[in-house]
Order: C-alpha cells, then structure tokens, then sequence
C-alpha cells in the first residue's frame, strides 16, 4: 500500500530508490506499479524522475 500523500510518497519512493532498487522500472515491477501513474502523481506536486540519479527531485 503507497501513501496517498504525495510527499509522503515521494519520501517512500526516494527511499526504496536508494536502498532497494537501481530503477523506477525494477521498483515498479517488483511492487507492480504503473510506473506513468507514479510519475504523473508525483510531478503534480513539481518532481520528476531523474534517471541518472534514480530518484524524484
């Protein structure tokens, strides 16, 4: 279950990001995520994926 807050979500998300997974696409295949519907609720609040990075800033 993610958090519906998004800055709660992005705080889980960049979290998994840099403990668990090397990817948005392994953490969204692995927790079976829609990997568009993450970053569409997360860049509503202003963060975007940053894939160099692997995390939302």
């Amino acid at each position: 279950m993610l958090p519906d807050d998004p800055m709660i979500l992005l705080s889980y998300v960049n979290t998994k990001l840099r403990d668990e997974y090397d990817s948005l696409a392994a953490l969204c295949a692995d927790l079976e995520l829609d990997e568009d519907a993450l970053k569409e609720k997360l860049s509503s609040v202003g963060f975007a994926y940053d894939a160099e990075r692997s995390r939302f800033a």
